[in-house]
């Protein structure tokens, strides 16, 4: 998409604007004044952080096992990449992605792309691969010189979210937020009606999830599952036996996958019975993804599903054909969960059965939404222009949007705000420490910037050289208006921010030192530090801060613990550095741990990203196993967004076709 110039309005989108006539408020609606607007029709835009029309480039390889084309029989695929177009109805993200038309990584937290050339780790050849022998210059930093000091884009954004004045909504304020609890009460009737009902329990709660509502039904949702957990479970339709499995491991009750053993045959493998049956093989290929460490089960599971999917989906109708495609590309499991609602919308008005109370209630509370966040955008917006103004350094990203972004991949609910704010502006404050680090500050600067962070009081304003004064000031004064706007508790808790924040710097320090030295690491040592320096602890500490009351005891101490937020670093490092290997990495930048694995193991970039696609799928099933071991299940499904929603963000380009 294309931004409008500054005062038109921004066109195709989603929905519950009005045209600027008057109205009535009817006390029985029909359902279809809620209707989405279809993209490209003559109305103003809502603002939401959701993304529109994207398509994600899987840098992972098929999972295991693909057809072969010698006898029709399905093999061990060997680090395949293909690109999977995936269009989506949702809004603000239609604007991220034209942002990353222009510069691939503004999205990423720690390694955006600059317009400046860059080395490219891939030399395509007639065979269009990277010689093992390629990798060496690679590896090399250039010099850093006034032409990459400033080659970041300008934020594509300008005033526009500064000066955003939504149209009115088609009903006030006031009248929707008092039909959704009327409608609330209608849903809360619906989980009584279907209390002993196990298929019209995991029905309904399916349902609740994917129209994004859950979180209104917390309480209703976990007292249905552990009832059906308590039960046997005696159906032979794959479907529902699949729908149980995915549900209950979702929400960290155990299920052994021997379940699945009734669709087998006597030899260990599954049974060509089931190979017809689409909507039973995409439940169990999405229920395989649940997977923890030693259920090879499962992984056949997920390689029969896959080939049969993919056999049959040139016969699939809508909207099961599309749900198909969206799930090959990216599983539901790993899929950020307010970008299938977008989707499933639509979706659900065709699906037989389909309950229009749950339906006008997704639509009621995803505007309500969408309006709190437009409000919260431009509160930081006007922060961030005032805080990027002040601190003067141009060189540096202005990319506050992103970081907004970022926080609402953690987290969208309303009660949430302080929780958005706190990583918003720790993200947009950690881009400029890095910029500073990797772009423009002399190696001696950047141990005076460390020495003055690690230091933390206004004292150390005078470590610093003239131009990082006024960043170090907005710094300690951001972290102070932390403490100011918090409870008491959540406030002593600000220091375990300033300590992560602390150590983010002194990852920045070090990776600039290897840069000046030329150093290369083994592909493990770079994973162990650039995991951390992606800047997953930090923000993840922030999160249980700013969300405060709404966690369980005990969380901080997990989070600090670390070992599943280290997971998820894992899991966004490589993704991001996969993405470097096809794009190019930054002028400056020190080698990504592709290029580690490619020097060390002497292999191509192929054989490199295959191994590191196995490497995730392990980091994957560690943050799988979290969900039965651990009491901060609240927030593992905060560290699961982060992990599941940047993999896609990591992923956008243009979309070039359509589905």
């Amino acid at each position: 998409m294309e931004l409008e110039e500054e005062g038109e309005d921004i066109q195709g989108g989603a929905a519950f604007l009005s045209d600027d006539e008057d109205f009535e408020e009817d006390e029985n609606p029909d359902l279809e004044d809620y209707e989405f607007l279809e993209a490209g029709e003559d109305n103003h835009t809502p603002i939401d952080v959701d993304i529109r029309s994207i398509s994600v480039r899987s840098h992972s390889p098929v999972r295991g096992k693909m057809p072969n084309e010698a006898n029709g029989q399905y093999g061990r695929s060997s680090g395949l990449r293909r690109e999977f177009p995936l269009r989506v109805g949702l809004n603000m993200y239609d604007m991220v992605s034209s942002i990353a038309a222009k510069a691939p990584h503004t999205l990423s937290l720690v390694a955006p792309q600059r317009q400046s050339t860059s080395i490219s780790v891939r030399s395509y050849g007639n065979d269009h691969r990277t010689q093992a022998n390629s990798y060496e210059q690679s590896l090399a930093p250039a010099p850093l010189t006034a032409e990459t000091l400033s080659g970041y884009e300008r934020s594509s954004w300008g005033n526009f979210f500064i000066e955003y004045e939504p149209r009115p909504l088609q009903r006030s304020e006031e009248w929707m937020k008092l039909r959704v609890d009327e409608l609330k009460q209608d849903v809360c009737m619906l989980f009584e009606a279907c209390n002993h009902d196990v298929i019209g329990i995991i029905t309904l709660v399916d349902d609740v999830q994917l129209l994004g509502i859950d979180h209104l039904f917390q309480d209703q949702i976990d007292v249905a599952l552990r009832y059906i957990h308590e039960r046997e479970f005696n159906s032979s339709s794959l479907y529902e036996v699949a729908l149980r499995f995915r549900l209950l491991r979702e929400h960290g009750l155990w299920v052994s996958p021997d379940m699945f053993g009734k669709f087998m045959n006597g030899r260990g493998s599954f049974s060509e019975e089931i190979t017809n049956e689409a909507k039973g093989l995409l439940g169990l290929y999405n229920a395989a993804f649940l997977s923890v460490h030693g259920e090879p089960e499962l992984e056949e599971a997920m390689s029969f599903a896959r080939y049969h999917l993919e056999s049959m989906r040139g016969e699939l109708n809508s909207p099961l054909k599309e749900q198909v495609k969206r799930s090959l590309d990216i599983p539901l499991p790993r899929t950020y969960r307010r970008l299938e609602t977008l989707h499933y919308f639509s979706e659900y008005e065709q699906e037989e059965g389909q309950n229009s109370i749950l339906l006008e209630l997704a639509k009621l509370e995803f505007t309500l939404l969408q309006y709190v966040h437009s409000k919260e955008l431009k509160s930081l917006s006007r922060w961030w222009q005032d805080a990027y103004r002040y601190i003067g350094l141009g060189y540096a990203r202005d990319r506050l949007v992103e970081a907004y972004t970022w926080s609402y991949i953690l987290y969208y609910e309303k009660d949430f705000e302080m929780a958005r704010m706190m990583v918003t502006k720790i993200t947009a404050l950690l881009t400029v420490m890095n910029d500073t680090y990797d772009v423009h500050a002399t190696v001696e600067e950047s141990r005076q910037l460390n020495t003055a962070i690690q230091r933390w009081d206004y004292n150390g304003e005078s470590l610093l050289p003239e131009y990082l004064k006024m960043f170090y000031n907005l710094l300690l004064t951001t972290f102070k208006e932390f403490e100011d706007q918090l409870g008491l508790e959540e406030r002593n808790q600000v220091v375990h921010v300033k300590k992560e924040f602390q150590r983010l710097s002194s990852y920045y320090l070090q990776e600039a030192e290897w840069r000046h030295q030329n150093y290369k690491l083994s592909f493990e040592n770079q994973l162990n530090v650039t995991c951390k320096s992606i800047g997953v602890p930090l923000l993840c500490v922030a999160s249980v801060v700013g969300m405060g009351d709404a966690l369980m005891k005990g969380t901080m101490e997990w989070v600090l613990d670390g070992s599943i937020v280290i997971s998820c670093g894992k899991i966004i490092r490589l993704l991001n550095d996969m993405g470097a290997t096809d794009l190019g990495k930054n002028k400056g930048d020190m080698a990504t741990t592709v290029e580690c694995y490619m020097h060390e193991h002497k292999v191509n970039s192929e054989a490199a990203l295959a191994h590191i696609d196995s490497f995730m799928e392990n980091e994957w099933k560690t943050i799988n196993q979290a969900r039965f071991e651990n009491d901060a299940s609240g927030f593992l499904k905060t560290v699961i967004n982060f992990a599941a929603g940047t993999s896609q963000c990591l992923s956008v380009r243009p979309a070039t076709e359509e589905l």
